[in-house]
Order: structure tokens, then C-alpha cells, then sequence
């Protein structure tokens, strides 16, 4: 299967083209035709299987009718809405949107907490119709009045089940109550517990069911390996195993803000050049330490769970767990950064 087969544009064919992607994944081939048939989904998947371009390709082909190059904003209604649960996975969502969407007139933005609100009103005033955003930051532009979600056609939630596990119930309550009742929703996250199956069913209508992997299991493309260690002697093998395995680059996992920054002061004490990505720094310092990290500046970089969902870092040989992770759920989306 080619994805000329799925029911997509010429635009957003040549656009996949132009990324090197001959062949659909299974949750492309399974989610595309799906969404584009008009149907609620549920759908779950490893991560670096290809999700986002399973929701973002047919929900560009969707809103590609009524595309226009028009400057009036009331043209430029938002349509589309994507939920994600952090800064980072809305960041790789919306350039997911901007990459496939290259060729259409569509105007799309991303929005989050952490920096100036006021060019993210500018922009969504001019009108957009894809807003890709953080659930918090979005509730402030509904209360600015910057936004208007009353002609929403696809709601997705990514990572759904992160999203619920960091208590975003609430404002998601309060967003669904501001869309259109007859709209399309779209839940997307690399695991499925019952819980979340029982609270979809809530939000949606007779979902369809999409799972490509077994639930909370990990990719077999990923080589897994356990050192047993004692306790005061784990940043020691850390460091005699970057040395000693000549890796260039690695994310490690903390459980804890304060060991993140613990364990990186300590890493470089031992000459490494590393840094910490946590929930408690600012965006600002947050995306300025992912660029180093992604321009190869830092060959270490220490994460904890919430930082690290979205990230996306071309070639990345390993992964450590320093700290093991307290669910499976975790374990499955800590690996998938490899």
C-alpha cells in the first residue's frame, strides 16, 4: 500500500513525497482512511510509529476544500483543534501540520504557557484554521477572547492518556463544552488503559477502535539491556558507560525534578557536557536546551517524564533509565525516544 491509496491530496502527497515517505505505517494505513471517513477513533500506538502523521495528513485533506488565500480573518475560522499534554509535543505536532501543509493555503498556529500570550493573540486574531495547544493556554485565549471555537470540525486529543494522568480532566471538560456537539473527535496515545477506553466513550460517539500494538508493548527495534547496580554506585556506571560505549548522545530519565538537576551538576563535575529538562524550568530555558542538545552541544541530557513526551531528536542511539519509571505506560514512552 502506497499513500496514494489512502484518499490524500496531489499537495499533500507531493508534501509526504518531499519528506522521503513512499509507504504508510500500520496506524497511518488503519487511522487515514478512518478519519477522512468521518468517524470518531480511538486509537492507540507505539510511539515513533507515525501517529501525528496518521491524524495531521487526513485532517489536512479534510479542511483542504474550503482552503482560501483570503486576508479576511472570518475566513480563517479555527477548525480544527489538537489538544497535546505538553509545550514539546505541541511544538512537534504543529510543525507535523506546517510540514504536510506546505501546500495548501491553510494557516495554522501552536500555542502554550511558559511564554508572551500577546503574539500568539495577534496571530490567532488574523485567524488560523489549526490550532494546535496546551489545554491551560488555550482556557486563557478562550478567556481573552482571542479565539473562537464555535466552527470546530476534528477535536484530537494526543497522548490522551498523559494528558488525564496530569489532570487536565477539568479544562478538557471545559473545552469540549465550547465545541460544536457535532463534531469529530479523535483520541491518539501510545497506550489505552480501561479507564481511558471508559472516559472516551464519554467524549465520543461509538468510537472506532484502532490498536496496532499490544498494550504497553515496547518497539522490537529497540535493543533493552539491565544493569543491576547499587544504589551509591549508579552515576559512576553512568559515566564508565557513556565513556566506555563512546556514545555521542543521550536522554537519561529521572523520576524527580530535583534529581534531574542533581544528577546533571554531577555529570558535569565529571566533565560531561550536560543539562536538565524538568517541568519547573521556564520555556525559555527549555527549548534553549533542546536546541544545544539537538546541535549536538550537550551529549547528555537529563529528563524527567513530563519534559521529555514530545520529544523528537533525529538519531538518538540511547536511552538510559536511571531512575526506573513507576508504570509500564511510562517505560513504553521513555524507550520510544530511541
Amino acid at each position: 500500500m502506497s499513500f496514494a491509496d489512502l484518499g490524500l491530496s496531489e499537495e499533500i502527497l507531493r508534501a509526504v513525497a518531499e519528506q522521503g515517505y513512499t509507504e504508510p505505517t500500520p496506524i497511518q494505513a488503519q487511522a487515514i482512511p478512518a478519519v477522512l471517513s468521518g468517524r470518531d477513533i480511538l486509537a492507540a500506538a507505539q510511539t515513533g510509529t507515525g501517529k501525528t502523521a496518521g491524524f495531521t495528513l487526513p485532517i489536512l485533506r479534510r479542511l483542504q476544500p474550503q482552503a482560501n488565500n483570503s486576508h479576511s480573518p472570518a475566513m480563517h475560522p479555527v477548525r480544527a483543534l489538537i489538544l497535546t499534554p505538553t509545550r514539546e509535543l505541541a511544538d512537534q505536532v504543529g510543525d507535523s501540520v506546517k510540514l504536510y501543509g506546505k501546500h495548501l493555503p491553510l494557516r495554522s498556529s501552536v500555542v502554550f504557557g511558559g511564554v508572551n500570550i500577546e503574539p500568539q493573540s495577534r496571530e490567532l486574531r488574523a485567524g488560523v484554521e489549526v490550532l494546535v495547544a496546551t489545554p491551560g493556554r488555550l482556557l486563557d485565549h478562550v478567556q481573552q477572547k482571542s479565539v473562537n471555537l464555535s466552527r470546530v470540525e476534528v477535536l484530537v486529543m494526543d497522548e490522551a492518556d498523559r494528558m488525564l494522568d496530569m489532570g487536565f480532566l477539568p479544562d478538557i471538560r471545559r473545552i469540549l463544552a465550547l465545541l460544536p456537539a457535532n463534531r469529530q473527535t479523535l483520541l491518539f496515545s501510545a497506550t489505552f488503559s480501561p479507564e481511558i477506553k471508559k472516559l472516551a466513550d464519554q467524549f465520543q460517539k461509538t468510537p472506532l477502535l484502532i490498536e496496532v500494538a499490544r498494550q504497553n508493548q515496547t518497539s522490537d527495534q529497540i535493543e533493552q539491556r539491565v544493569l543491576a547496580v547499587e544504589l551509591w554506585r549508579k552515576r559512576a556506571v553512568l559515566a564508565q558507560l557513556v565513556r566506555k560505549q563512546k556514545i555521542p548522545q543521550v536522554i537519561v530519565f529521572c523520576n524527580t525534578r530535583h534529581g534531574a538537576e542533581k544528577l546533571s551538576r554531577d555529570l558535569i563535575r565529571d566533565g560531561f557536557s550536560a543539562d536538565s529538562i524538568h517541568g519547573e524550568k521556564s520555556q525559555q530555558q527549555r527549548i534553549a536546551t533542546l536546541a544545544e542538545f539537538k546541535e549536538g552541544k550537550l551529549n547528555i541530557l537529563v529528563a524527567t517524564d513530563v519534559a521529555a513526551r514530545g520529544l523528537d531528536i533525529d538519531q538518538l542511539p540511547f536511552v538510559v533509565n536511571y531512575d526506573l519509571p513507576n508504570t509500564p505506560e511510562d517505560y513504553v514512552h521513555r524507550i520510544g525516544r530511541t
